[in-house]
């Protein structure tokens, strides 16, 4: 195909129907949209769902993406469009890319982001190259993240809709992957958009709810999925302060999140008291007073860069940092310790960072993302 031939609305030279776009979808109203909004342009669409956990579990769970009811969901979706629609058996690899890590995380005091890891070895990695293998141009997601072609090349920003942004969750896209995904809701105005496309292609997910909870974690209890996978992990301990001095008595670290005040049992000693460390060598929970968890320094390593000029050991960058998701952006300062490794400085403090997050970069007054690191030591209780 000449290079000459216009851009198709996914940015390619090649009139739709000769342009092939592998879908992951996961039988929720975006990724359904997208293969349906596609596959009515004409494009040669091929839907993908892979499936991550126990079939026979998943069946019988409502509420989560990738179980039983959503591979029905997607494979109806691609009926009513008419494109094929394959599911892979992805159970094995999700294991040992994200869920291990994820109770291993908790049992070593963390508290980890299992669909940042989902995105980054599972999604984007060997569903990537199966899109490849089947001779793909791109591959499409629902995923609600813009990405835009910059002077260098596809640069990675938020999504219009900031109710929406999933930018957090794919701080670790690389370039190379970049240059092959396509997010076509990211540029809508807000979700009711979404489910508007699905109501015109007559979808029936198009008022199917949103998920809320981790896939693998059933009505978001962390703790039993742990103590399922990693027995004896809830090992009763002591709630102790900064100074060592028992205050009371715990059900087991897995139960504990760094900023946590609720729940804690030790009412009654005067000002509020907080989770400000875990250390599961110990079966200690660290508690203090509020300020114990504001922090200005958040140590990194992993670090993924999605700037226009390379990141060398002692740069220093003024940009904007999310360290949760639910978080806005504030003003930072990061700097390079190594090609992996950096130090971030909070221009100013923040409470309640904990290991095992993310720590997101984004452009100063600007909507593109930069890439990010993993958090991987809190602040000194």
């Amino acid at each position: 195909m000449s290079i000459d031939h216009p851009l198709n609305s996914l940015g390619l030279p090649k009139p739709p129907h000769l342009t092939r776009v592998v879908v992951a979808m996961s039988g929720g109203v975006d990724s359904s949209a997208v293969a349906a909004q596609l596959a009515s342009e004409g494009y040669d669409v091929v839907g993908v769902t892979l499936q991550l956990y126990d079939h026979g579990a998943a069946l019988a769970k409502k509420g989560a993406c990738c179980a039983g009811r959503d591979i029905h969901d997607a494979r109806r979706v691609a009926e009513t469009m008419g494109f094929p629609h394959y599911v892979l058996d992805y159970e094995n690899t999700f294991r040992e890319a994200v869920i291990d890590e994820f109770a291993d995380a908790y049992l070593a005091g963390a508290t980890p982001v299992p669909c940042i890891r989902c995105n980054e070895r599972v999604k984007f990695k060997d569903l990537l190259q199966t899109a490849r293998d089947l001779e793909a141009d791109c591959m499409a997601t629902g995923h609600y993240i813009q990405r835009k072609e910059g002077p260098v090349g596809p640069e990675l920003h938020m999504a219009a809709d900031p109710n929406r942004d999933q930018s957090y969750f794919l701080f670790s896209t690389t370039p190379e992957q970049l240059a092959y995904l396509r997010f076509p809701l990211g540029h809508l105005e807000s979700k009711a958009e979404t489910r508007a496309l699905a109501s015109k292609f007559g979808l029936t997910v198009a008022d199917k709810p949103d998920s809320q909870d981790i896939c693998f974690v059933p009505n978001g209890d962390y703790a039993a999925v742990i103590e399922k996978l990693r027995p004896g992990s809830a090992d009763p301990g002591d709630i102790v302060d900064q100074s060592g001095t028992v205050l009371g008595q715990h059900r087991g670290v897995i139960h504990y999140t760094i900023g946590q005040r609720r729940g804690l049992g030790i009412g009654g000693l005067g000002d509020p008291l907080y989770v400000i460390k875990l250390d599961p060598e110990k079966k200690h929970v660290i508690v203090g007073p509020k300020e114990a968890l504001s922090t200005r320094t958040v140590p990194l390593r992993e670090i993924n860069w999605l700037g226009d000029t390379p990141l060398t050991p002692g740069r220093e960058i003024a940009l904007s940092v999310k360290v949760r998701s639910t978080r806005p952006p504030r003003e930072a300062i990061l700097r390079m310790i190594s090609d992996t490794e950096a130090e971030v400085e909070l221009l100013s403090p923040e409470a309640g960072i904990s290991p095992g997050q993310a720590c997101v970069f984004y452009e100063t007054d600007s909507s593109r993302v930069l890439g990010g690191g993993w958090i991987w030591k809190g602040p000194s209780a």
